[in-house]
């Protein structure tokens, strides 16, 4: 169902992403960005964000895929997930890790913020 494939960025940066690209159901081939690998319960699932579509056009709808993930030690397997309450947790789950990343990321540049402005909170 799909292929994996680390890389770098096609665009001019200084980051690293980790990319698989899928395989569809119609032959097509879909390049996608690693959100990240996340567990739910005793199993592994991976979220993608296709790379194929820019952020700025009218085809970009932020669809992420989601999908069982299997760590093998030749090759990582990624399986659909057909079972509605499963899927259901999954993306619960990763809703949560959006969720915590996005907080996170809120203080974190609130901080850097207080810093420059030189509000460093010292209860000391």
């Amino acid at each position: 169902m799909s292929t994996h494939n680390h890389g770098e960025c096609d665009h001019d940066c200084d980051c690293e992403h980790e990319f698989v690209t899928l395989t569809l159901d119609d032959g097509a081939e879909l390049k996608c960005t690693i959100l990240s690998i996340f567990p739910v319960d005793d199993k592994e699932y991976i979220a993608l964000l296709p790379v194929e579509v820019e952020e700025d056009s009218e085809d970009f709808d932020g669809e992420v895929y989601i999908y069982r993930f299997i760590d093998n030690d030749d090759e990582p397997v990624l399986e659909n997930i057909d079972d509605d309450d499963e899927f259901e947790a999954v993306t619960d789950a990763f809703d949560e890790l959006l969720d915590s990343e996005e907080f996170d990321d809120y203080f974190d540049d609130e901080d850097e913020d207080d810093i420059e402005d030189g509000k460093v909170d010292d209860e000391n």
